[in-house]
């Protein structure tokens, strides 16, 4: 199930900064950011995270699209876009709230 899953997400460090990434399985990516190993050399030292945004995608070549946009997007836009997805229920979802908390 987990691979055929390609999600967008974007975390919010304690730092205030946002990072956006690509993962098959939310949960243990924000796992591997939150021991330093494995995750992106940006968030090492940045934890904890909040989980503000995910969305899954048909395709990994659909998802990687997606990320590349939001990364080319400002502070402001991507909280914009947060915000609007969260109003529309696409933020963080039961299996990965508890992350956000």
């Amino acid at each position: 199930m987990g691979e055929n899953n390609h999600y967008v997400y974007i975390l919010k460090c304690k730092d205030e900064t946002l990072y956006t990434g690509y993962t098959t399985d939310i949960k243990r990516r924000i796992e591997m950011h939150e021991n330093g190993k494995g995750g992106a050399k940006y968030t090492r030292g940045r934890a904890p995270f909040q989980l503000k945004f995910q969305k899954c995608c048909a395709s990994k070549s659909e998802a990687l699209q997606l990320e590349a946009s939001i990364k080319k997007l400002s502070k402001r836009n991507k909280m914009l876009l947060i915000k609007e997805k969260q109003l529309e229920g696409y933020g963080a979802d039961e299996n990965t709230k508890e992350l956000s908390e």
